[in-house]
């Protein structure tokens, strides 16, 4: 064939190509210039929300740099910003604030006083932690601390074939395997023994599970729910609550005896993953006062989550088995001010000696990192463990970040190698330690329903000490200049990654 044969025959299809794409071109214009009303109304539709969103944005911004990102993106990116906003931005939840007050929340100070529960010297001494939680600090109870998923499940387990009337089961992530059949039949036996079981997950967390789990609990008897069944996509009194969920790992039987810590219901929870390998984690077990508060956690989450009011029997007089004090302290996306991140600052502002925290993702807003910068430059030794494996890409290279800021300013940041640390707990001088859901990120102080328990009585604080002096023997220290000897595509990354940290 003649070279100019074949460069025709190569334009020809070149031609060919742009005639077909111009076609395409004139058709769609065509479309668009026959439904120009439509078109107007998608866009005017378009442009009225962003509006909408924008007006809420400005009237109830928590910080101006979060703020000013949103509004700038729904105005030059509409179409893309607004389905965006009612996942991350649209915060609603006054009805939550309803079923609050609806079950008597702020008169939970009052009765406890009335009942002879309130610890009043505690209560004093940490008059900003009893404000957050909106109860006292209630003497009377046991404590035990459960370190790792053996200890934890075993304790769990042998509470509910122990339970007489009711149990409460809360997690944010259950799953479908061994431990979480485990789970479902001791539960199982005991609705069909005639206990009330209600059973709560989070929708996200727990994805994974069938509806085959699902109704063979039901089938059981067993009242089940997930947080946001009846939030769903876009409900017209309620955007899309994904982005907002129920972080709470709660066990309760009987309305006396509780359970709260890092545990979901996995099988690497109990050090059954090769991946992870040991699974450090630590759960608390409380009976007394500080189970009937962590009972009316629960209901709030139950009534809001199913719309069903569960109702328990008039309290006239509350058991007191021991002799420590607890304070129960539920925080969410409800609360007026960021309640959560309140409690961990002050804190932070109390420490004298020493603060140190174990958390498996750091994510701090500014407000925390300069609350423990600050007591680094005093003189506290403040450390943080956290680890060294990954189980979430993005949070761990954010962590990094946050890490070497951190380090420049005398905070100790510490790397856990014996396995997967997912631990929430801190130790604050001699005097107050804390157990629960809360993780030091962003998500679980301004996001997430979370759960933590504040402990006093220097028997815990001794157990919490030797445990976690304990875990840092199985730790290496950060050095300064770590971040900076990393690959600069690293860097990058985790700087990258550090710009998500609103919804991380």
């Amino acid at each position: 064939m003649d070279p100019t044969d074949q460069d025709l025959i190569q334009d020809g299809t070149v031609a060919d190509t742009v005639i077909r794409d111009t076609v395409q071109d004139v058709g769609f214009l065509d479309l668009m210039a026959h439904n120009l009303g439509l078109v107007a109304a998608f866009v005017a539709l378009m442009y009225i929300t962003a509006s909408i969103c924008a007006v809420r944005e400005v009237m109830n911004s928590r910080t101006s740099q979060g703020s000013v990102a949103w509004l700038l993106s729904l105005f030059f990116l509409p179409y893309i910003t607004v389905p965006l906003y009612f996942v991350f931005g649209w915060r609603s939840f006054s009805d939550y604030a309803k079923i609050q007050a609806t079950l008597g929340r702020a008169e939970r100070a009052r009765r406890a006083d009335e009942l002879g529960l309130t610890d009043h010297e505690e209560t004093r001494d940490w008059p900003v932690l009893s404000r957050v939680a909106g109860v006292p600090f209630l003497a009377g109870n046991t404590a035990e601390l459960l370190i790792d998923g053996e200890a934890t499940f075993s304790a769990i387990k042998k509470a509910i074939a122990e339970a007489q009337n009711v149990i409460f089961f809360q997690f944010f992530a259950i799953h479908e395997d061994a431990l979480g059949r485990e789970m479902a039949d001791a539960l199982i036996a005991r609705a069909k023994e005639g206990i009330r079981v209600y059973f709560l997950y989070d929708d996200v967390g727990s994805h994974g599970l069938s509806r085959a789990y699902l109704n063979r609990l039901k089938e059981a008897g067993i009242k089940v729910c997930g947080f946001n069944e009846n939030h769903k996509f876009l409900r017209l009194l309620g955007p899309m609550r994904l982005n907002y969920r129920n972080h709470r790992k709660l066990v309760v039987t009987d309305l006396r005896t509780a359970f709260v810590g890092g545990h979901n219901v996995a099988d690497q929870y109990v050090g059954r993953n090769k991946w992870f390998g040991r699974w450090r984690d630590t759960h608390v077990k409380v009976s007394g006062p500080a189970g009937v508060g962590c009972a009316l956690s629960f209901t709030e989450d139950w009534l809001w989550a199913s719309g069903e009011r569960i109702e328990l029997p008039p309290v006239t007089e509350v058991p007191m088995p021991g002799d420590e004090s607890v304070l129960v302290m539920p925080t969410g996306p409800a609360d007026k001010l960021e309640e959560c991140a309140i409690a961990f600052v002050e804190a932070a502002a109390r420490a004298k000696k020493r603060f140190w925290i174990t958390t498996p993702y750091l994510v701090p807003s500014l407000d925390v990192q300069t609350a423990l910068c600050a007591a680094a430059m005093r003189g506290v030794d403040v450390r943080i463990l956290l680890p060294e494996k990954r189980d979430h890409w993005t949070v761990w290279l954010a962590s990094h970040a946050y890490e070497d800021t951190l380090v420049q300013r005398g905070v100790k940041v510490y790397r856990y190698t014996d396995g997967f640390l997912h631990q929430k707990v801190t130790l604050l001088d001699d005097d107050l330690v804390s157990i629960g859901t809360v993780n030091f990120d962003n998500r679980s102080f301004q996001i997430n329903f979370e759960l933590t328990l504040w402990f006093t009585h220097e028997r815990m604080i001794g157990k919490v000490e030797e445990m976690l002096e304990t875990d840092f023997k199985s730790a290496k220290l950060t050095w300064p200049e770590a971040f900076q000897s990393r690959s600069y595509v690293f860097r990058v990354l985790a700087q990258g990654a550090r710009l998500l940290s609103p919804i991380l």
